[in-house]
């Protein structure tokens, strides 16, 4: 089966294997894993991602993981399919479901990735994302972990945050712009192939 199908296929059995859940939680809710189910489809078993567009999502803080869900369903996130699923689940099941993805330990997968931009990209870090993204990517308070991320995914989040699809505080709105003015895409790659290089 082809990747292109396949993905596909997966969003699908997601979102009908989620709505089903919805309906059954106004009875009695779901166990987690059975709410988290859905979501292996496109961020991985318990929350580590393969795939090129989706993060993984375990390990990230309970209060990010609301706070996403809920900016999906509000539209203040664009997405394409995210926003559906996440209006499937009720208050109470996201903060199951955040609970659970808390605990969930990351899996990170080896990448190819150039060692001279590494070299580089670990210097830029340091002086321009270290602030927000603590512990070398590895924690963040508050936002997504950026450590073994896929690189193709953090050029997305990179492109999304350029366009305005996703909303950057102010701290992280001046520290990005910072770098994109003293090193421009080529410092954004480097700091992409050092946060991809690390496992």
């Amino acid at each position: 089966m082809s990747r292109t199908f396949l993905k596909p296929t997966l969003v699908a059995a997601g979102l009908l294997a989620m709505a089903s859940y919805s309906n059954d939680a106004s009875a009695e809710m779901a166990s987690v894993e059975t709410l988290a189910a859905p979501c292996a489809g496109c961020h991985g078993t318990k929350g580590s991602s393969h795939g090129p567009a989706t993060p993984t999502i375990a390990g990230i803080t309970q209060d990010y993981f609301i706070s996403s869900m809920e900016s999906y369903i509000s539209g203040e996130r664009k997405s394409t399919v995210m926003g559906r699923i996440a209006k499937g689940y009720s208050a109470e099941e996201i903060k199951v479901m955040a609970d659970y993805f808390a605990n969930q330990k990351i899996t990170r997968y080896k990448q190819d990735v150039d060692p001279a931009l590494v070299k580089k990209g670990a210097k830029l870090f340091q002086n321009y994302c270290e602030k927000c993204h603590e512990d070398d990517g590895y924690l963040a308070d508050g936002i997504g972990v950026m450590a073994g991320q896929t690189t193709d995914y953090l050029r997305f989040m990179v492109a999304d945050f350029f366009s305005g699809d996703r909303e950057w505080s102010k701290k992280q709105k001046k520290k990005m712009k910072a770098m994109m003015e003293d090193h421009g895409q080529e410092g954004y790659e480097a700091v992409i192939h050092y946060m991809g290089s690390k496992m």
